[in-house]
């Protein structure tokens, strides 16, 4: 029998090998813990240096022995979780476990924003995610947080029955172009109006009119009468007004056309043409006057029947007019060339009775012979003094439409002769500098081919 003092040194050795047999176990099992989440430095298969390695938990490979807050006995070849406490009863031999005092999930709200954080284990389990989806759902079926989102987003739009009684109103207060030129056109004509009201009224007018129904729908108000009788008045301003009105509003527009010259319109025109008034005004009227007999052979006949063309030549002749000179040129151009072209035209269509009668009433429009006349023959090569280059093509091609009734005339006037020569010169120039930009066929060209075509001309006998 071993002395007491020699075998409380035996059992003390022998504890104290248990002792380090067990955490020889801790220590290995944490090492390998089946649920660690491992880093694999110095790979050979990765240049990057570094691959993150998650074992796999299959239950048919792996049997994970979930802990509680009390000490349990685990079987070998079960894995706990990373973090649990680890023990080996000296007395029983077995290995024992319990969560960790950290244990657990924590769930977090920031706002409107929430999660899960586990404080231990950086996998979640189903248990855990189940639980985590449960607080999520309660937290969004929390009644105070939604009846608050709702008055927040409430009171940023406004409720469809408000919006829909706007739209209603909205409706209501939109105006049509009818009534808008029925409350224009009473303003005009009520004696309790301003002239800056009464011209207003006009100018917006001269808006609506442009559309060929609101310039019939001016006829059918009576406007067109109101308007015409405007050209009557005394101020300047209601009848520059007034005409540009008119001229807008038979724009293109046959119906409006008669119902102007039936109401007079082309007498007062031409007479605001004969006598004096401000340029201002004269350039609106030889804009109505020009829309009016556009593509409109009776009123062409009217035209020259009311002496017409004497008024343009006095108007051309007149100190201080050059600037309308262009716009009368303009007017003579386009009658000469509407009436060669509907000939021309009529040649294909000589079965169409409605071609037939306006071929009828243009041969009733005899406008060269008056041009001779009146000295038109002289009056447009004064044009070609101008130093605009739309003054002058705009002369030359007057002076071809008026080639066939004037070449004699041409022959004798030596400043034409001298204009063409001088101009052939600078537009041959001109050209070359065009072609060195680039530009074969320029604006440049076009004026020299009008001169050259001149010259010709003028050189046959």
């Amino acid at each position: 029998m071993m002395p007491i003092h020699i075998q409380k040194k035996w059992r003390l050795g022998l504890s104290i090998a248990l002792w380090l047999v067990g955490l020889h176990l801790i220590c290995a099992h944490n090492d390998k813990s089946p649920t660690a989440l491992s880093i694999k430095e110095g790979s050979d298969d990765h240049s990057k240096g570094e691959e993150t390695l998650l074992e796999d938990e299959d239950s048919e490979d792996l049997e994970v022995f979930r802990p509680t807050d009390k000490w349990q006995t685990f079987k070998p070849g079960q894995a706990v979780p990373a973090g649990s406490h680890v023990r080996l009863n000296l007395q029983t031999g077995q290995r024992e476990v319990k969560m960790g005092e950290a244990e657990g999930l924590k769930y977090w709200r920031d706002g409107n924003r929430q999660g899960m954080m586990n404080t231990h284990n950086p996998s979640f389990t189903a248990e855990e995610l189940k639980e985590a989806l449960k607080k999520f759902k309660e937290g969004m079926d929390d009644p105070v947080e939604t009846k608050q989102d709702k008055d927040a987003v409430r009171a940023q739009f406004r409720p469809i029955e408000e919006l829909k009684k706007d739209m209603e109103a909205l409706d209501m207060l939109m105006e049509t172009d009818v009534q808008a030129m029925r409350r224009l056109l009473n303003q005009f004509n009520n004696t309790n109006s301003t002239t800056e009201e009464k011209v207003t009224a006009l100018l917006e007018l001269e808006y609506l009119v442009h559309q060929v129904d609101n310039g019939q729908n001016l006829v059918s108000m009576g406007g067109m009468q109101l308007v015409i009788h405007a050209l009557n008045s005394t101020d300047i301003h209601l009848q520059m007004s007034a005409a540009f009105v008119l001229g807008s509003a038979v724009s293109s527009n046959p119906s409006v056309q008669v119902e102007a010259i039936e109401g007079g319109a082309l007498q007062k025109l031409l007479t605001l043409l004969a006598t004096p008034r401000p340029t201002m005004v004269k350039k609106k009227v030889l804009f109505a006057v020009a829309s009016l007999l556009r593509h409109f052979p009776f009123a062409q006949s009217h035209f020259l029947k009311l002496g017409g063309v004497q008024v343009l030549s006095e108007l051309f002749q007149t100190p201080g007019a050059e600037s309308l000179r262009v716009r009368i040129i303009t007017v003579l151009y386009d009658m000469i060339i509407e009436k060669e072209l509907i000939s021309q035209v009529g040649m294909d269509l000589t079965s169409d009775s409605s071609h037939q009668e306006r071929l009828r009433q243009y041969a009733e429009v005899s406008l060269l012979p008056v041009l001779v006349e009146q000295g038109w023959c002289s009056l447009v090569p004064e044009l070609l003094a101008s130093p605009e280059h739309d003054c002058r093509e705009k002369a030359l091609r007057t002076l071809l439409a008026m080639m066939a009734q004037c070449q004699t005339q041409y022959k004798q006037n030596p400043a034409l002769t001298a204009s063409l020569s001088e101009l052939q010169k600078q537009y041959q120039e001109l050209v070359l500098t065009e072609q060195d930009l680039g530009e074969q066929d320029g604006y440049f060209g076009e004026i020299l081919a009008l001169v050259d075509s001149m010259v010709i001309k003028m050189q046959l006998v």
